[in-house]
């Protein structure tokens, strides 16, 4: 199969990587990209393990192939701190207890980064709508819920 040049837009990186039409974009970030914080689940799309930001919105990365983001704007939970110092979410998690065994974190964090930024002002019940698409085996649903809740607060005095 002849492999397609695509440029992938990462974090604010650029990386021109070489892949087969039916690579995934999970695939490509890991395996091409060199990160390997965004997990590989289900491949189902039905864990949200691989969930991450695409032009903003969250994506199960196990479901899209990685030349449908040539030149689009990803994001993954590497971006996420700035200087060292952990993104708002990622300090709501520790300090409610919500990172569990860490597997599904980063679709989580991804997830709740598209839905507070797309909504800044959601409801618990939204909230927990959105969050109710992704899986915790290790079914830390409360701690993850009071989490995002804690940033929300956060976001919205503009502690970001």
């Amino acid at each position: 199969m002849n492999d397609i040049d695509v440029v992938l837009e990462v974090n604010g990186e650029v990386f021109p990587v070489r892949v087969e039409p039916r690579r995934t974009l999970v695939d490509a970030l890991r395996e091409d990209c060199g990160l390997t914080g965004t997990h590989i689940g289900c491949e189902h799309g039905v864990c949200g393990a691989c969930t991450v930001l695409v032009d903003g919105l969250p994506v199960r990365a196990c479901l899209m192939f990685a030349t449908q983001a040539d030149g689009r704007c990803v994001e993954t939970v590497e971006g996420l701190a700035q200087g060292g110092e952990p993104h708002p979410l990622q300090q709501a998690f520790m300090d409610q207890h919500a990172l569990q065994c860490g597997f599904c974190t980063p679709g989580f964090l991804m997830l709740a980064l598209g839905v507070l930024r797309n909504n800044p002002a959601a409801s618990d019940d939204e909230i927990k709508d959105a969050l109710s698409s992704n899986l915790c085996r290790c079914t830390g649903y409360v701690n993850i819920l009071a989490a995002v809740k804690q940033a929300r607060a956060l976001l919205s005095k503009g502690q970001a």
